[in-house]
């Protein structure tokens, strides 16, 4: 059997920890720093923070194109590039103008760079591997997001700068760059695309009927992470519960990818996908409906084994779908459906939060999973099977 653990797939796989981790060790510490430092309020801080998602969400598209069209080696150093250096931006802006156009400016490379650095370890990865391949390397995300934030605010809590923790995201990203600057891609002949401008070129169509999955997941994730600290405290009275709560989370995700990796590698992506669906709805409508801590960390752990499933299997089908000058396209559709859901979820959540209740949130979000999860069986699964290369 090929060898999973290549030389140039491990790189990539810590290329792209190197991503997650610098991303998300500022990010809990940016609306206390917009505050004390430029004396933002919350609504300032919501529209300085939204900037980055609106432009990597609007750059997707065009970066599977990139990736599709021209060598990519020089797509992703260039983008991993300029996700580096826009962090060398936080520690230079003096005012909260310059800050903001930084930050949004930011989102571009971002967008870019996680879909070009997922695609080229798709590429680096045999074929008789792939499937499973793409399962491990979702973990490069659990474990960068799991453990960035706890870091960063721990090195706030010693040192007391920004900057200090602005420089971390500056050197880690950079040793994520040397890292793929290392990869040794197998040689592909880029063949110009001279098919006139379509969709297709930026939006993988036959994977829309599980890109509709997707957006309705991501919903519900998007719902609970995104309010889930003030329902802690003010329904649950727990002040320090939410960290714990995506730490099981993140066993729940580690767990199930460790375990689904073997029926990955036999080639049972379709089963993988179901499974996963089902439990997360499971663990969803937990959350929604049992309000204690029992229902509470057992939903984190549910929801993290359902989605463990969920995510690779249906990043395989969504490559599987497209021909193999489609993987960067198939790759920035998922995560554009995927950023879809959670704008919707941090928008529509909010609302129904503001307006009726925190309960009435979550079980709107149980509810999308629902939708969600009857159009996999009703449609996008059957789709699938039919379409598939």
């Amino acid at each position: 059997m090929e060898k999973l653990w290549n030389s140039n797939y491990v790189k990539v796989w810590f290329a792209n920890f190197m991503i997650f981790f610098s991303f998300m060790v500022v990010t809990p510490l940016l609306p206390l720093y917009l505050s004390e430092e430029f004396g933002a309020d919350k609504h300032t801080i919501g529209i300085v923070l939204s900037g980055y998602t609106l432009t990597a969400l609007l750059m997707r598209p065009f970066s599977g194109y990139l990736v599709d069209s021209f060598p990519r080696r020089i797509v992703l150093l260039t983008a991993y590039f300029l996700f580096f250096l826009f962090f060398a931006g936080y520690i230079v802006a003096g005012s909260l103008t310059l800050f903001a156009i930084v930050r949004t400016i930011h989102g571009g490379p971002m967008g870019a760079v996680t879909v070009a650095n997922s695609t080229c370890a798709i590429d680096v990865l045999h074929p008789s591997r792939r499937a499973e391949g793409i399962g491990y390397y979702g973990l490069s995300n659990n474990l960068a997001t799991s453990m960035a934030p706890t870091i960063g605010l721990l090195i706030y809590a010693v040192v007391e700068d920004y900057d200090a923790v602005f420089a971390v995201a500056l050197a880690v990203s950079f040793i994520g760059l040397l890292l793929n600057w290392a990869v040794r891609f197998p040689d592909k002949e880029v063949v110009p695309n001279k098919a006139p401008i379509s969709l297709d070129r930026f939006f993988l169509v036959k994977g829309t009927r599980l890109g509709v999955c997707m957006v309705c997941i991501a919903f519900s994730y998007s719902v609970i992470a995104t309010y889930i600290a003030i329902y802690s405290k003010e329904e649950l009275g727990m002040t320090t519960g939410s960290g714990l709560w995506f730490a099981v989370l993140c066993v729940g995700l580690m767990v199930s990818r460790l375990f689904g990796a073997r029926s990955l590698r036999e080639g049972r992506i379709v089963e993988n996908a179901s499974h996963g669906f089902i439990v997360s709805l499971f663990g969803y409508m937990l959350f929604a409906m049992v309000h204690n801590p029992i229902g509470y960390y057992g939903a984190a752990l549910i929801v993290g084994l359902g989605n463990g499933h969920v995510w690779p299997a249906v990043q395989n089908m969504f490559i599987n779908l497209g021909t193999s000058r489609q993987r960067g396209t198939a790759n920035s559709t998922i995560l554009t459906s995927w950023d879809v859901g959670i704008g919707l979820g941090v928008i529509l959540g909010g609302v129904i939060a503001e307006y009726i209740s925190y309960t009435a949130a979550f079980m709107a979000g149980f509810l999308f999973n629902a939708v969600g999860v009857a159009f996999f069986f009703l449609t996008a699964r059957k789709h699938y099977l039919l379409n598939k290369q």
